[in-house]
């Protein structure tokens, strides 16, 4: 293998100059703003964990981790989500206090992706989790502060769509009785392949009327009326599900935030930490924003069991999707002779306490102060 040469980057990382650090630096204080609005506060995690607690835990193929080793041996990843750290950090260091937790984070992560593929290996993201709070009303608060977020990074056309891990599963398990083949056919859903969804349910060994009720599935979009078709059955998980997302649908409406809603009952997170409501959140022109959902069995993993859920905005396409320019600062450039140089500093701090971005240069060929307005970044 030849050695990279001077100004080569390893695959899927990128450097972000001035005019894109500031959207990035705009998209993150627009939704912090509104996190801490509702109560939710910072945590910062460090960027490597160990594989076997962080790593293990955090439902990333364990081929698209970064490891390495550290002194003792011990084997360590880049970060490959933000939920798995924190839920480490809420059944340790914060582990004695009270919940439910209300937690929020900006911060990168890195999957490994193959050169070919053309696809980022660090993102950035920004996001909150809330632990602890069984109830309809916790997983409403999380979907209504993703609206809010969008709507504060001034995105147009927010849809949110609303699946259910727990529906789902006990919907195929309901026909299938087979686990092996249910979760073929989830994991179909996952990848979004509805053809080979369609391919494998078309191959089961099934009454016409089962296959049909299984194709159905891809079909049901919609308000929470699409749920009427279901209520009949005897399954206690379906009836368990059902009324717990049609409670989350009430507690939407009392936030007047139904209609940016949608429930999907084929759509499937990528990561099988998820347990209850999954959901992705969408701007103009159906562009992927956000993730999130119910992951409940996570904090079993680290010995302090909960109800959780939480999202994660792609700050990365929030950027991309030109949702906010960024507060572009008047800037000043004072061009002095060393005469004036006691005097240039002094008006430099009175110009920056107004909140300008000042440059300072000298310039011995001309007497006194010369002042040169423009936006930052060009007067450099």
């Amino acid at each position: 293998m030849g050695k990279p040469r001077e100004f080569e980057k390893p695959v899927g990382v990128r450097d972000f100059l001035p005019e894109v650090a500031r959207k990035k630096q705009w998209v993150e204080r627009q939704v912090e703003e509104r996190f801490t609005a509702w109560g939710y506060r910072e945590v910062i995690t460090p960027t490597l964990e160990y594989f076997d607690t962080v790593g293990g835990a955090s439902a990333i193929d364990e081929d698209k981790l970064f490891k390495l080793l550290d002194g003792q041996g011990k084997t360590l990843v880049l970060r490959p989500d933000q939920t798995a750290p924190i839920a480490r950090v809420v059944a340790s260091l914060m582990r004695e206090e009270p919940l439910p937790l209300r937690l929020f984070y900006h911060a990168n992560v890195f999957r490994a992706q193959e050169r070919e593929a053309g696809r980022s290996a660090e993102f950035f993201q920004s996001g909150v989790e809330l632990v602890g709070d069984h109830s309809p009303e916790a997983d409403a608060e999380v979907l209504a502060l993703a609206v809010e977020s969008l709507q504060a990074c001034r995105v147009g056309s927010i849809q949110l769509a609303i699946g259910h891990i727990g529906l789902l599963d006990a919907l195929l398990m309901e026909q299938l009785q087979d686990r092996k083949t249910a979760d073929q056919l989830r994991e179909c859903l996952s990848r979004r392949n509805l053809v080979e969804f369609r391919h494998r349910v078309n191959a089961l060994d099934l009454p016409e009327r089962g296959r049909e009720w299984l194709l159905s599935i891809l079909e049901q979009r919609g308000g929470v009326t699409i749920l009427q078709r279901w209520k009949g059955t005897d399954c206690s998980r379906v009836q368990k599900a059902i009324a717990h997302l049609e409670g989350i649908w009430e507690a939407l409406c009392d936030w007047e935030l139904d209609h940016y809603m949608g429930i999907d009952l084929s759509l499937v997170g990528s990561l099988d930490y998820y347990s209850g409501i999954y959901f992705e959140g969408y701007g103009a022109a159906s562009y992927y924003l956000l993730s999130g959902g119910r992951y409940d069995r996570l904090l079993e993993r680290f010995d302090r069991p909960a109800p959780a859920r939480g999202f994660a905005l792609k700050t990365d396409r929030l950027i991309m999707a030109g949702t906010g320019e960024g507060s572009v600062k008047e800037a000043i450039t004072l061009v002095y002779d060393p005469a004036s140089r006691r005097r240039a500093y002094r008006e430099a701090t009175r110009l920056r306490s107004e909140g300008k971005a000042v440059t300072l240069r000298i310039d011995e060929n001309n007497p006194g102060i010369a002042v040169i307005r423009g936006e930052e970044g060009e007067n450099g």
